[in-house]
């Protein structure tokens, strides 16, 4: 069967994805299986979307639940779910408005749009991002974001982007010009291949930008949604110094579904009002089906605190991989990240790969065969992306395959 299903993608699907030659067919929890009968255990997560794993049973509820009631309704009308879904993320953050679509790329779209509307009157718009960032597939998403690779083929692009080295605040000073109106970062660079900004790095950003009368736009697509254990990362790694630190705007996605398709942007309440009505808009953003879910699992996050879950499981996953590294130095090189959003970057030349390859690809490409699903980034880092709700039994499991696949790579 397996095989039918890869020939009718080849057929009558986009190749726009290099695809895996894996068919799922279902999954629970921490685990999918695919049309063969074959388990994996799933640390990639959907890239870091099922946050409370696969077929969650209180999703499939709170969805059947409001398709039984209201699945859509045009934005409009005000609904319940809507207002307390906005509700439940700005006391996460401070007070602000929230605007909601479908999906990380519109997130970014939000800001965009925010920052220009802005800073027209000033003839400002040009907003800053950092190298090897990323911000989404659309035409201004690529033109965002700090990778030639996503932009080759797709000329001319958008004007009024500059970047800057990530984790250098005088890059950033220097890269300001009169018509500069934002900055925009990842707290965690996720397709950049896990690099986490530094205290000192946010700090910065936001003096500089208080000072020059910039946006601080924050990508937290990936890296948001408790996934490195604190709502937002930029609470994950300022800690202490986090005083009154807060971006102008957050965008969201990927995990505040939980699988079903959704994003949100939080705009601080100073510019709340920059896109008024006729300014922006999605037919289906902020559905009721959306919030429905979205608003099941911030209550679950909650309740069995799966905050403190990721960053207890994510130590659980470090500190055994600092003892595989030393193990296995050739094949694990560093390791990064924080709670349950990791990067290992691998080695690359074994007799057994086609060198050809990237070596993350090799790497993912052989823990598939042991039974593991991990997310590729770059050209050398295998990214551990799990639902929230890992338990520490799982996450042994993985580290259990994990060191199987070194040990069968290496020999």
């Amino acid at each position: 069967m397996s095989q039918k299903i890869i020939e009718r993608f080849k057929q009558f699907v986009a190749p726009t994805y290099g695809r895996f030659p894996i068919t799922l067919d279902r999954g629970e929890g921490a685990y999918v299986w695919d049309t063969d009968g074959k388990r994996y255990l799933d640390l990639g997560g959907g890239i870091a979307v099922n946050c409370l794993g696969h077929a969650n049973a209180e999703i499939a509820r709170a969805l059947a639940e409001q398709s039984a009631k209201l699945m859509h309704c045009t934005n409009f009308y005000h609904f319940e779910g809507q207002a307390q879904l906005a509700e439940g993320l700005a006391k996460r953050l401070g007070q602000g408005r929230v605007f909601f679509g479908n999906s990380g790329a519109e997130a970014s779209e939000v800001m965009f749009k925010l920052a220009r509307r802005l800073g027209q009157g000033e003839g400002r718009f040009e907003i800053i991002t950092a190298e090897n960032s990323f911000h989404g597939r659309t035409m201004a998403g690529i033109s965002a974001s700090g990778q030639k690779k996503l932009k080759d083929g797709f000329a001319p692009l958008l004007e009024g982007f500059a970047h800057a080295p990530y984790n250098d605040i005088d890059a950033v000073r220097s890269a300001i010009t009169p018509a500069t109106v934002a900055v925009m970062i990842e707290g965690i660079q996720g397709e950049g291949g896990i690099r986490p900004a530094s205290a000192e790095y946010l700090l910065g950003l936001r003096a500089l930008c208080d000072e020059r009368n910039l946006l601080l736009l924050w990508d937290g697509v990936q890296c948001g949604h408790f996934r490195t254990g604190s709502f937002q990362s930029f609470q994950a790694i300022l800690g202490d110094q986090i005083g009154d630190f807060l971006p102008d705007a957050v965008g969201m996605a990927k995990a505040l579904g939980g699988g079903f398709p959704m994003s949100a942007v939080w705009i601080s309440e100073k510019h709340a009002d920059v896109l008024g009505p006729g300014t922006h808009g999605s037919t289906f953003g902020g559905n009721p089906l959306a919030c429905a879910v979205a608003n099941k699992i911030l209550e679950v996050i909650d309740r069995d605190d799966l905050a403190a879950n990721a960053r207890a499981i994510g130590q659980f996953f470090l500190d055994k991989l600092v003892r595989l590294r030393e193990k296995y130095p050739t094949a694990i090189r560093e390791l990064r990240g924080l709670g349950l959003m990791i990067g290992i970057e691998m080695g690359g030349r074994f007799s057994s790969f086609d060198n050809s390859k990237p070596a993350a690809v090799q790497w993912v490409f052989a823990l598939h065969e042991a039974g593991l699903l991990t997310i590729p980034a770059g050209s050398s880092v295998v990214r551990f992306l799990p639902p929230l709700n890992l338990t520490q039994e799982e996450a042994q499991d993985g580290l259990d395959l994990f060191e199987q696949t070194i040990q069968k790579v290496i020999e």
